[in-house]
């Protein structure tokens, strides 16, 4: 034996040598949260290893998604955290399980050494701007695996800019436009479209339904990431927008303790504090928590204007068992504010009023206030290692009170001197309710080498509302820009309907839809992935209204207004093709439809707007999934939307009715990356090439369709770990920019605008982190793009101003 030894020798060094470069070899897995023991042995097998398991160690344990590209041990590193047991690596290269506190002689990995590969679709922890995982479709897949554009904001992006409010987050990232609305919430566009359905945990809620304005607000306090898929979203979430899907992913409980304080002051008397807490609240980890209070207040660079904000966060997992997981939580938020509701008029020609930044339109007994009461429930269990069912809830109270004073022109736009302005004061009380129910099933089996993911399921979506406003105009010719009243009397209900020029109305909406989908993802051959879908969905619309003239009077009330769709399918088929290990070919088609309540001679309702949408591109997941790069190319094409029919005269309420002959285009190129892109550098950018025209429309033909989606964009933010004093210094930089709008008439120009923003930041201890953000550096007086009418509506953009934030986080 002992003279064999040399010659062995050689061989045991080959094999050796193999054994690390297959470790070593990076390969692309998708496997779902399943039990400990089949991931890892779905890993061994897929990667050609051996892995030894004591049963009694990995019993009962579930591992969670494993997705991305990685090498094995990687992703067993992954499967393994924590489980509270680690990796073993024989000199052989074979695989074995053992407890975390294993002797000196075995090859530790630790749990903790692959943070640069985290593989579910959580963002937090994770310290990177490329994510690695989206829940947006049903299941969890990588962002290559989709064949549409996607972006996700993660948890660390946010925090590095700043971002505590959704219409922030969306003009930071790429196509996308968060405007203000009329009232004092946003319209959500992407490719020239409204986004009016807005995903909690994949669940679709109605959320922009006009109700005299756009009231909806959306903080991030209580949110991991956001998720935006970009084009159509029909499959998803039935008559979902055109222009894409937004879905915001709640905080949960992790499988260790974290808490952190966070204390800011900034620019205007802006002040806030956070408590964030979670983690394990059994000795098991089985009951996991999380907490979020969170208050904020803050002045304004305009004049009177003020916010304050309370909002309170409250979640539990629970494992009932091995396969089954439920999940709760409620949220609440109350924002009381002095706001500014349809800012300042513009000349009739069009140009700006030339006042200062500061300049307020209201009164000073203008108030606001909003409340959102949100319960949410999930539901997730694991038949086996393929399939899992998921169901999920949620609930949203809604109420929205203010007495106001607006500024607009008593006729198209301000005069040459400033005047001609009317004052119209205001007292609203919206109360609405919104409920969404989802429920999946999705599953992976093969049939010989072909492998197979279906997916099948159902949601529900109700809206019910409660509105009313009391108003009254006080037109004075003399009344100019450049000296506004804010000292007027007050209004009540009463004083506002005894007026002239009083009204009030009542109102009601019941808007209800349902649908059934599914989906199939094949791989005929290993470098393609067909995924072919379709959803069939039922629609019903009912909205009442009432006016009243006078305190007196009994009330008009108009006709219901009811539309009803059934059994609208849509269509979705697309194709991954995976080029290289890193980067794939894709492309996408789907039908979009949209219920009109427009009417047509004889009071019968339009047909849906209906629409065709495409797109192609390549995607990669580039230095082992730490970045994500994308370019698409994309087109959609929308007909029977509804323009007045003249023809017909007042045939329709004693006004014209409308007919379904009108044809829009939108079409673009969009590009992103998003990652580590090199040694400490997290980048995101994104740019945004995006054309709307009227196709065929008796008025606007040969126009542009979105007046505020401008045809370039572009948004970058990039944030160093410097590699000096331990990396304690970190600084970021970035910059949104983008080209001209329209205003709402189209006759009149609102120039693009570039603004930067930059941040430092001090790891002063492991536990406290200081840091300041400096927005709008140069000071850019910029008005800010939305609706832009001659009457209101123009608002300029923040000044320069800073905000100071120290964290703390106690390390267990």
């Amino acid at each position: 034996m002992h003279n064999n030894w040399p010659r062995a020798l050689p061989l045991v060094v080959a094999l050796s040598s193999f054994s690390a470069l297959v470790q070593a070899q990076t390969l692309s897995f998708n496997l779902p949260p399943a039990s400990l023991a089949t991931t890892l042995n779905r890993i061994a097998s897929q990667s050609g290893h051996i892995i030894a398991l004591e049963p009694a160690l990995v019993r009962g344990k579930q591992a969670p998604a494993v997705v991305g590209q990685m090498s094995a041990e990687q992703a067993m590193q992954a499967a393994l955290a924590g489980s509270g047991l680690q990796l073993r690596v024989s000199a052989s290269g074979h695989f074995s399980v053992a407890p975390a506190s294993v002797g000196e002689d075995v090859m530790e990995l630790g749990a903790t050494s692959v943070t640069d590969n985290y593989l579910d679709a959580t963002s937090e922890g994770s310290g990177s701007y490329a994510a690695r995982a989206v829940t947006l479709g049903k299941g969890t897949h990588t962002l290559k695996e989709i064949p549409q554009s996607v972006t996700v904001i993660t948890r660390k992006q946010l925090d590095d800019q700043g971002i505590t409010d959704l219409k922030d987050a969306l003009n930071h990232t790429t196509g996308l436009v968060g405007a203000q609305g009329i009232g004092p919430g946003m319209v959500i566009t992407s490719r020239g479209f409204q986004i009016d359905d807005w995903q909690y945990d994949g669940v679709p809620i109605p959320r922009n339904n006009y109700s005299l304005g756009n009231w909806a607000t959306q903080d991030l306090v209580f949110f991991d990431r956001v998720e935006v898929l970009r084009g159509a979203s029909g499959l998803l979430q039935g008559t979902g927008s055109p222009g894409g899907a937004i879905n915001l992913v709640r905080k949960r409980g992790q499988a260790k303790p974290t808490v952190t304080i966070t204390g800011k002051a900034g620019s205007w008397d802006h002040y806030g504090l956070q408590l964030d807490a979670g983690g394990p609240l059994t000795s098991d980890g089985k009951v996991r928590g999380r907490m979020v209070l969170d208050e904020d207040q803050s002045d304004s660079f305009i004049d009177y204007q003020w916010g304050k904000t309370h909002s309170l966060y409250g979640a539990l997992d629970i494992d009932l068992n091995d396969a089954t997981t439920i999940g709760g939580g409620i949220s609440y938020s109350r924002e009381q504010s002095r706001p500014m509701l349809r800012g300042i008029p513009r000349y009739a020609d069009g140009k700006p009023a030339n006042v200062s930044r500061s300049t307020y339109t209201g009164a000073r007994w203008s108030r606001a206030e909003t409340d959102v009461t949100t319960y949410y429930l999930d539901l997730e269990h694991r038949f086996n290692d393929d399939w899992t069912y998921k169901a999920a809830a949620i609930r949203m109270d809604e109420t929205n009170t203010s007495t106001h004073q607006r500024v607009q022109t008593t006729g198209q736009g301000l005069k040459p001197d400033g005047t001609g302005i009317t004052y119209a004061d205001w007292i609203t009380d919206f109360h609405n309710t919104k409920i969404g129910l989802d429920m999946n099933l999705v599953g992976h089996f093969d049939t010989g080498s072909v492998a197979h993911e279906v997916t099948v399921g159902g949601n529900y979506s109700k809206l019910t509302s409660d509105d009313a406003y009391w108003r009254n105009f006080a037109a004075d010719p003399d009344d100019s820009i450049f000296d506004i009243d804010h000292g007027r009397p007050e209004p009540s209900r009463d004083s506002l309907l005894a007026s002239n020029m009083g009204r009030a109305n009542k109102a009601s909406y019941d808007i209800r839809q349902k649908g059934l989908y599914g989906a199939w993802r094949v791989k005929p051959v290993e470098d393609l992935t067909l995924v072919l879908g379709t959803r069939v969905s039922w629609f019903d619309y009912s909205w009442d209204s009432i006016d009243f003239n006078g305190p007196n009077d009994p009330g008009n009330r108009y006709p219901t207004s009811r539309m009803t769709e059934t059994g609208q399918v849509t269509p979705y088929a697309g194709f991954v093709y995976d080029l290289t290990r890193e980067w794939a070919w894709y492309a996408s088609y789907t039908d979009v439809f949209i219920p009109q309540t427009e009417r047509a001679v004889g009071n019968t309702p339009l047909k849906p707007v209906i629409g065709s949408n495409y797109e192609t591109g390549l995607k990669a997941e580039l230095l082992d999934g730490r970045i994500n790069t994308s370019i698409a190319l994309f087109r959609y094409d929308q007909e029977n939307r509804a323009v007045t029919d003249t023809a017909s005269g007042f045939a329709c309420d004693d006004w014209y009715c409308s007919t379904a002959a009108g044809k829009v285009r939108s079409q673009g190129v969009e590009a992103e990356i998003s990652g580590e892109v090199l040694s400490g550098l997290q980048l995101f950018a994104g740019y945004t090439y995006n054309t709307t025209k009227f196709l065929d429309d008796p008025d606007e033909e040969g126009r542009v369709f979105s007046q505020w989606t401008p045809k370039h964009m572009l948004r970058a933010w990039a944030d160093y770990q410097l590699p000096v004093d331990d990396q304690r210094w970190s600084t970021g930089l970035g910059f949104t920019t983008q080209s001209h709008t329209l205003g709402y008439e189209r006759t009149y120009s609102v120039p693009g605008y570039t603004v930067w923003s930059a941040r430092v930041a001090y790891q002063l201890t492991p536990e406290v982190n200081l840091a300041v953000n400096a927005n709008n550096l140069f000071d850019k007086k910029y008005w800010v793009a939305g609706f832009n009418q001659l009457n209101g509506s123009n608002n300029y953009g923040e000044p320069r101003n800073f905000m100071l934030t120290v964290k703390y986080t106690p390390q267990f």
